[in-house]
């Protein structure tokens, strides 16, 4: 038997998600008797969108079915989709339409130069995100704020694994942990549609899936998030408490990389602790160069020049101070 279409069986698992959040009270329907799932079941929704039983069933399963334009805004009113749930709903029936998946760029993601600068010139902490949620830009801002990039393996700088990892995750006890999670979570679901067997995001989501009962938890709720943004509280040592929002913006490319950006209100006080955190952390880069200057100095060695660009797919800044998140 052939293994089912990647995006048929990325769209059937979608569809049953969404079905199993759905009571039979939240669309004019009885309960009737004992029921044995907690969502409406299968004939149900089929009733609500017009189909047969048997119809729905085929494409729940991911079997070779093709539904029509049609045939997918009805399911996706019988759902109750919102914009963004209705447009990866079409985005994956779209790519399960075709008898073999289309091919995807998977060339290693690179930050374009004239991104490199802008985030130089940033006065505010920023990083750049791979589909997959890998770090692969930051500026000095950002190192300040979240702590050296350098300072981990390459392969581990991803948000999610990040915000997974029990030794660096402090903050779960947080009302917005959760959140937080289903905000990059929703993120990889997205990146997951363009591309299901994309052999980075199957690593990432295994690695988690096998280790985290919480992530299998929230990855199964099948939550899409196109962009995402918040708000962040960091406590650090020496400064206090920061409390900045953080926004996500596209950079060119299909899928392509995003920009994080952390801002804080002008002339508020979160805006001073985050430029004395900047000064600070100048203080001590300046110090620390300046002994590996005299240092490799002593061996006659011309100090290495620093870069704070990865080429390789990675992610997430580790964060250097207990954070909160609201």
């Amino acid at each position: 038997m052939n293994s089912p279409h990647p995006y048929a069986r990325e769209l059937g698992d979608f569809l049953r998600a969404r079905r199993s959040r759905l009571r039979p009270h939240d669309v004019g329907l009885e309960p009737g008797g004992r029921r044995k799932v907690t969502g409406l079941r299968r004939e149900e929704l089929a009733l609500l969108a017009g189909l047969s039983t048997d119809y729905y069933q085929r494409i729940e399963q991911g079997r070779e079915v093709r539904p029509s334009d049609d045939v997918l805004d009805a399911l996706a009113g019988a759902l109750g989709l919102d914009d963004k749930e209705r447009r990866h709903l079409f985005t994956l029936a779209h790519a399960a339409r075709r008898s073999m998946p289309a091919r995807v760029n998977r060339d290693p993601e690179r930050v374009p130069e004239g991104t490199r600068r802008l985030l130089r010139v940033m006065d505010t902490p920023a990083v750049v995100l791979g589909r997959h949620l890998d770090l692969l830009d930051w500026n000095p801002m950002a190192q300040a704020l979240l702590g050296d990039p350098d300072a981990y393996p390459a392969d581990r700088l991803n948000m999610l694994l990040l915000l997974f990892d029990d030794t660096l995750t402090g903050e779960r006890s947080c009302p917005d942990w959760e959140r937080q999670a289903l905000d990059y979570i929703g993120m990889m679901r997205a990146a997951v549609a363009t591309d299901p067997t994309h052999p980075r995001a199957a690593a990432i989501v295994g690695e988690l899936s096998i280790r985290s009962a919480l992530f299998r938890r929230l990855w199964a709720k099948h939550d899409v998030r196109e962009s995402v943004s918040g708000t962040k509280t960091f406590r650090v040592p020496g400064v206090g408490d920061i409390v900045l929002d953080w926004d996500t913006y596209p950079l060119p490319g299909n899928p392509g990389p995003v920009m994080l950006v952390f801002t804080a209100g002008p002339g508020s006080a979160d805006a001073d602790r985050l430029q004395l955190l900047a000064s600070l952390h100048a203080t001590r880069s300046a110090l620390a160069n300046r002994y590996l200057s005299k240092k490799d100095a002593s061996v006659g060695k011309l100090p290495a020049r620093q870069s704070h660009h990865r080429s390789t797919s990675v992610s997430a800044p580790p964060v250097n101070a207990t954070t909160a998140t609201r």
